[in-house]
């Protein structure tokens, strides 16, 4: 049956297409090829969604060949002379794998492909103008550029088809919005033209195939070209996955002294390790930059020793005599250091590849038959993407381990995992409306014609489908908002919209919808190679001469940051210890779906413990419905059993724990990262607000840490989630967004694509988000930054729902959640997941940065400022500070120890009459000079440190200690952590 399927499908295309079939060894058609061609060769918009590796791209492209073949050969019509069909990518990186795999087919067919990108030569961009291809790869933003160029609009008149790959990752992403405005902008100059979307699983189908298509609302023919078939090739079936918490053996115990990190580590490290050697090639996917470079240096450690090992004729330890070569790639490593892993690995010069989502996407590394996760996936669609690269190249089904952790993050994994099999998939997250996005495309639509009639421009907007809702009154506004920043002209009297003096110059420097983030390059002097890049936040924050850190599974010490040409220079080193960079945006947020698994795994493990089951019994039960040994889930479990033995009230999907005392609450909620971020907001805002004073929080999906003021208590919390009204939540989030940072900084990025302001640039020094703020409230920017806050960090609809069962507790609706108490810290409320950094990274630094360290304190300035007389203020290195400082023009000994640029501090104690925020700055001042006037110069040291308040000053200067090694060690550790997490603190 299957056979006779195939050869119907082929049957669809031309002779041309099947003797070129037959050359290139096709002889049966893979799954999704069997299902799309026939209605592709018809010519019909289709989204194919199936597992990479499974043969899409030939899926769309062979009938796209054979209607080229056919238009070229058709009698008395004269041949195209434009571009016929555009193959669109992400990436670039894809476009270069594209080439090659399309360039045999043309060569075959006689069909002239080429690739259009950013990095495409001038040369090569004036060929392709004056001689068009027949097909053209090329990326979303590069589509932008040609469609505004005279030659190359003209080549566009002849587009007859249009496929987008990867389209589940534009279709959650801004960028996506812009390209599906694009193609309606195409659609003006080429008329009406095949879509084809290729995707991996999603959850909602529907959704992204109308993303793909169109919505065409004002189109008389709607009906037609509009619509698509779906193509799905189901995804769980084709996988088997198991999740596995790795024992700690002697092998490991040894193995933690080798790589300077703990059993736990080492026992991880080790299990990979066996994984790759027991297969021909394997992907090792992680979900941090941080976490994949932590985890390379140890294999490459490894690496070393056995090479030395076979070389020097010792005998290795038993099952690492023969060296394992495991490469590293991301998006920070520099293109040549990723084009030669990803050949060395195709080649088979490697045996595994660590990586992040680089090598989700379809990048052509030859067969994959195994895939590692290294810690929970996060989300369902992305356990499927990343264990779909294995094996589907021989039709196999794709096999993965995810290695975890213990608690939360193998529970999750589990819950993945079953999620999986059962292909509940998520939905793709499809930026409606995002106005900045409208503004960009508005001034794209002047440049392609010098003048459009405003009607004729917002239809052609609300083509699309994410702009569908886009109402004339906002359309209006932002066409103003553009007027108003010169980026075009509106004639009042016509409505026609036509250039400006900044038309141009706007458009090109805003040819992406990708926040434009400062990044430094990073360069090894020792081979004047660049080896990479580092966020500006991650330079500011750590980067100086002396200072270490891992890139590219390697330690580096840093010689030259060279701020205006944003270059990092470096040196390699053999340090077993450095920090690792920490690159913005990675944090993969877990659904609620997922989160609530776990919590009701929890409920049903409470459930039985109480009724007198034994928790090995329990794992034993789960091990039947989850794809994991007992040992595994048994250990995962031990959390659970020793809060059930403490007597506290379990967190389930149906329970919210509220826990703690003192200083420090948390609130337990199985909720998901993004329910837990709009509670943590709320709670944070209401609860500050009733106090007077300010909440710090941190959220994971499963628990939200609060630092409160000593007089806030769990009654506090609780009466916030029972007393605040659902319907008016998204009115109380605003308030509580509109002096945060995250408000400012997006507001600062959205006004840079509305012209607004020159392009934001984070990390040098403060922007003016206040007055920004004021500038822009109650224009479209300020509307777009809030809706995108909203969009990507909260869930208001999901939150409203939690905040309505919590106030049903059961009585009217079935799906009730209690509210209950604990006095204590619980096994659970503190059992949060760490970070992909924190379980990679040596516990202690050596010596050799713990001198880096004490230079580099020593080397900082530091305001020194009597509090008694308050009239001596100066700023000096801390090496010039006296052990025990005192005023010159009084000689009190009550010297506050400030950083260099808070004189708003001294500002503030010097003021006669004071508001909140002075009477904290001077309460923040006397307690540094109390612990001056006891500790001398130990705490202004302390003091001195990155994000080292009076507070945990005196905790780190009152600890017992043998060494001065020691309290810079803590030091060191206590801005790590003000490091991590910052963001919760701004």
């Amino acid at each position: 049956m299957p056979e006779r399927a195939g050869m119907d499908a082929f049957a669809h295309l031309g002779s041309d297409l099947r003797d070129a079939l037959s050359d290139r060894g096709f002889s049966t058609p893979t799954e999704p090829q069997r299902a799309a061609i026939p209605p592709l060769a018809d010519g019909k918009n289709a989204l194919v969604l199936a597992p990479t590796g499974t043969g899409k791209t030939e899926t769309a492209m062979l009938p796209v060949f054979d209607a080229l073949v056919a238009a070229r050969d058709a009698p008395g019509d004269p041949p195209r002379e434009g571009i016929s069909a555009l193959y669109i990518t992400p990436l670039r990186a894809l476009n270069r794998d594209m080439m090659d795999r399309l360039e045999w087919w043309g060569d075959r067919l006689d069909i002239e492909v080429a690739v259009r990108h950013g990095d495409t030569t001038q040369y090569e961009r004036s060929k392709q103008a004056d001689d068009p291809p027949d097909v053209l790869i090329t990326t979303p933003e590069s589509l932008q550029a040609i469609l505004t160029g005279s030659k190359m609009r003209v080549a566009l008149e002849s587009v007859a088809h249009v496929v987008i790959d990867e389209v589940h990752e534009l279709a959650a992403a801004k960028r996506g919005a812009q390209l599906t405005i694009g193609l309606e902008r195409l659609r003006r100059v080429a008329g009406p033209f095949q879509r084809i979307g290729l995707s991996a699983t999603v959850g909602d189908p529907d959704e992204v195939g109308k993303f793909l298509v169109g919505c065409g609302r004002r189109d008389p023919d709607r009906e037609g070209d509009r619509a698509f078939e779906t193509v799905e090739v189901a995804a769980g079936s084709r996988t088997d996955v198991r999740v596995l918490d790795p024992e700690i053996t002697d092998r490991d115990t040894t193995l933690a002294g080798e790589l300077a990190t703990d059993e736990t580590t080492a026992s991880h490290v080790r299990t990979i390790r066996d994984i790759v050697a027991e297969h021909d090639s394997t992907l090792i996917f992680v979900n941090t930059r941080q976490t994949a470079e932590a985890l390379g240096s140890r294999f490459k450690t490894l690496a070393e020793r056995d090479r030395e090992n076979a070389g020097g004729g010792a005998d290795a330890d038993e099952g690492v005599a023969d060296p394992t070569e495991i490469e590293l790639h991301h998006g920070s490593l520099s293109k040549e250091v990723r084009i030669d892993v990803e050949d060395r690995f195709k080649s088979g010069d490697l045996d595994g590849l660590v990586c992040t989502s680089s090598m989700e996407l379809g990048i052509d590394v030859g067969r994959v038959d195994h895939v590692v996760q290294y810690g929970s996936p996060r989300e369902v669609a992305r356990l499927l993407q990343r264990v779909g690269r294995a094996g589907h190249r021989r039709d196999l089904v794709s096999e993965g381990t995810v290695v975890t952790q213990g608690g939360d993050d193998t529970l999750e994994a589990l819950a993945i995992a079953r999620r999986a099999d059962a292909e509940l998939v998520e939905p793709a997250n499809i930026h409606h409306g995002s106005l900045d996005t409208v503004a960009n495309q508005i001034v794209g639509l002047v440049m392609d014609d010098g003048e459009i009639h405003a009607r004729e421009a917002y239809e052609t907007v609300t083509n699309a489908y994410p702009f569908r809702d886009l109402s004339e009154p906002q359309f209006q506004e932002i066409v103003r908002e553009l007027d108003g920043n010169r980026l075009l002209w509106l004639d009042e009297e016509t409505d026609i919209l036509e250039k400006s003096g900044g038309t141009w110059q706007y458009f090109y420097a805003n040819l992406s919808m990708i926040p434009d983030e400062s990044t430094y390059e990073v360069y090894d002097m020792s081979s004047r190679r660049q080896i990479g890049t580092l966020d500006e936040r991650f330079v500011v924050n750590f980067a100086g001469p002396g200072e270490t850190f891992v890139q590219r599974g390697e330690m580096w010490r840093i010689t030259e940051v060279d701020e205006e040409e944003e270059r990092v220079n470096v040196t390699p080193i053999p340090d077993p210890a450095g920090e690792v960079p920490s690159w913005v945006g990675q944090e993969i947020p877990v659904p609620k779906p997922v989160a609530a698994e776990v919590g009701r795994i929890r409920g049903e493990v409470a459930a039985a413990l109480s009724a007198g089951s034994t928790p090995a019994a329990v794992a034993g039960d789960l091990a039947e419905r989850y794809p994991a040994d007992p040992e595994t889930i048994a250990t995962a479990l031990q959390p659970v059993v020793d809060h059930v033995e403490a007597g506290h009230p379990v967190p389930t999907d149906e329970r919210i724990v509220i826990e703690g005392y003192g200083r420090t609450m948390a609130v337990n909620a199985a909720f998901g990262h993004e329910v837990n971020e709009t509670l943590a907001r709320l709670l944070a805002a209401l609860v500050g607000q009733r106090a007077g004073s300010s909440v710090g929080m941190d959220v994971d999906p499963y628990r939200i840490e609060f630092e409160v003021p000593s007089e806030v208590d769990a009654g506090d919390f609780r009466e916030v989630l029972e007393s605040t009204d659902p319907e008016k939540l998204t009115a109380y989030l605003e308030l509580a967004l509109k002096k945060s940072d995250a408000l400012k900084f997006t507001l600062a990025q959205v006004a840079a694509k509305f012209g607004a302001v020159k392009r934001y640039r984070e990390g040098r020094g403060k922007f003016g988000g206040d007055r920004l703020l004021a500038a822009l409230e109650g224009t479209p920017v300020y509307e777009e930054a809030l809706r995108e806050v909203f969009h990507v960090d909260l869930a208001v609809d999901e939150t409203a729902e939690v905040l309505a069962a919590v106030q049903s507790d059961g009585t009217t609706r079935d799906d009730g959640i209690e509210l209950a108490t604990a006095r204590e810290r619980t096994p659970l409320g503190t059992a949060g997941r760490s970070s992909g950094t924190e379980f990679l990274v040596p516990e202690n630094a050596d010596a050799d940065v713990i001198e880096t360290v004490r230079e580099r304190i020593q080397n900082d300035r530091v305001i020194q400022f009597c509090l008694h007389c308050t009239d001596w203020t100066q700023t000096t290195k801390v090496r010039r500070v006296r052990d025990q400082p005192e005023c010159p023009e009084c000689g009190s000994t009550r010297i506050a120890a400030l950083n260099p640029w808070d004189e708003e501090t001294v500002a503030a104690v010097r003021a006669e009459e004071k508001d909140d925020e002075q009477e904290r700055r001077t309460e923040r001042a006397h307690r540094s000079a109390s612990l001056v006037q006891t500790h001398g110069k130990r705490a202004v040291i302390a003091l001195a440190a990155r994000g080292v308040g009076p507070h945990n000053a005196a905790r780190i200067i009152n600890k017992l200690r043998e060494d001065e090694s020691e309290f810079y060690r803590d030091v060191l550790r206590q801005e790590r952590e003000y490091a991590r997490t910052q963001s919760f603190w701004d």
